[in-house]
């Protein structure tokens, strides 16, 4: 049988050489592996934990090695952030555990003549009492607190503030909660609880149809298999209530995969109406579909289609969504790897974002209405597209909207962060063409 460490170090190696999707990358890894689900959780769990820490270990490691962290052995760094890791963040392994266990892994990995240098640089870690310096400057100190690249800590500093950018940081080195909202064409609150099972629920007090759920094997139970609920992070669910659609309405989700807001959509239209959800990719489009099915949606049409040009064999919409490809920023806690992307790798995408908003209002009647969204909380991706609309475009006012749930709304833009729902970082837009 494999051992979780072995395979997490296996599957950290390839996630920093190749630059894959850390949830792929360990879904294809854990599945091809004979790990019974404790082993899961604990490869799970180191794994996540490495990538999300990755900075703060480097640094710890750095000041521990005689040789540069850059000139170290791939796995053999693998395995001391794994063991810096256990020691400094897993409170149920024994710190004898995490150092002999490393220093087998180096043994196992054909680093025998580093199992030495592994041992000692644990075992001095331990002898320091766990202790690290921290750089005395807020910004650097910032940097290894929250394992966040420093161009990033400066831009969300210098764009929102200490507070708010100490708060999406902080955030995005915890467990992120998993949210559902029921499927209310098919069930209310009684049987979704029941359908359930074991897990525990635990509804929003702001949001309708929302529930906070305790963990577990969500997709397992017969709530999904009798299409109760979606997976949906808050924040998702407040850019479709910003929409706001009707069963009088037809409505477009121009990048509509994998179909989450699509689905919470067509929810709000009681399933009436017409829905189009389109995306890049006809694979894509198909998980719109199979998703629809599983939920009962019969008002929502899924098909590939390019965001960025013109259909003309589309109608006219009254509600457009226009969910644009991101950093993802707002979203690392779910996708922690985004952090070690390069700042100048995002440099291409407001100029596809405005494109995409742009070609949408073609599709936009006169007295209709625009959400423009983003999971980033980059200001070049969010207020610079919108305000570059608006001012292109004299047919386009900016519009309110749930002003009734307060700050951060009450104007044509909205920048939420973890502090105001619990929620990722996001960010929403409204607009009307009123000519």
């Amino acid at each position: 049988m494999t051992d979780p460490r072995y395979l997490a170090v296996e599957l950290l190696d390839k996630t920093f050489r190749n630059g894959s999707y850390s949830n792929i990358r360990l879904a294809h890894g854990l599945g091809s592996s004979e790990l019974n689900d404790r082993d899961k959780r604990l490869c799970s769990a180191l794994y996540y934990g490495v990538i999300e820490r990755r900075i703060t270990l480097d640094y710890i490691i750095g000041g521990l090695s005689t040789r540069p962290v850059e000139k170290l052995d791939g796995r053999v760094l693998n395995i001391l952030r794994c063991g810096i890791y256990q020691i400094l963040f897993m409170d149920s392994i024994p710190d004898s555990a995490a150092v002999n266990e490393s220093v087998k892994l180096a043994k196992r990995f054909g680093r025998t003549s580093a199992s030495g240098m592994v041992n000692a640089v644990l075992r001095e870690f331990l002898r320091r009492g766990k202790n690290y310096p921290v750089p005395m400057d807020f910004i650097h100190s910032s940097e290894i607190q929250y394992s966040a690249p420093l161009w990033l800590v400066e831009s969300l500093a210098r764009n929102y503030g200490i507070e708010q950018m100490i708060d999406l940081l902080s955030d995005s080195v915890k467990a992120p909660p998993t949210t559902i909202r029921m499927n209310s064409t098919r069930c209310n609150e009684e049987e979704l609880l029941a359908a359930l099972g074991s897990i525990l629920a635990e509804k929003s007090e702001l949001l309708p149809n929302c529930y906070d759920l305790d963990g577990g094997d969500v997709v397992s139970t017969e709530a999904f298999a009798k299409g109760y609920f979606h997976v949906q992070d808050k924040a998702s669910q407040l850019c479709c209530m910003a929409l706001a659609p009707t069963e009088n309405d037809r409505v477009l989700d121009i990048c509509g995969a994998p179909g989450g807001k699509t689905f919470t959509m067509a929810e709000l239209m009681n399933g009436r109406g017409e829905i189009y959800s389109f995306d890049l990719h006809e694979k894509r489009a198909e998980l719109i579909r199979k998703g629809a099915a599983r939920l009962g949606l019969e008002n929502i049409r899924a098909a590939a289609g390019d965001a960025a040009v013109f259909d003309p064999n589309l109608p006219r919409f009254t509600k457009i969504l226009c969910d644009v490809p991101c950093s993802g920023i707002g979203a690392i806690r779910r996708k922690p790897e985004i952090k070690y992307k390069n700042e100048s790798d995002f440099d291409a995408l407001p100029d596809i974002q405005y494109r995409i908003a742009e070609n949408a209002l073609n599709y936009l009647e006169v007295g209709g209405e625009l959400v423009y969204s983003t999971c980033t909380l980059r200001k070049k991706e969010n207020d610079e597209v919108i305000g570059r609309l608006l001012q292109n475009h004299s047919e386009l006012e900016a519009v309110s909207f749930l002003t009734e749930l307060g700050k951060p709304f009450g104007g044509g833009t909205a920048s939420i962060f973890p502090m105001h729902f619990g929620s990722d970082g996001f960010f929403i837009s409204k607009v009307r063409k009123v000519r």
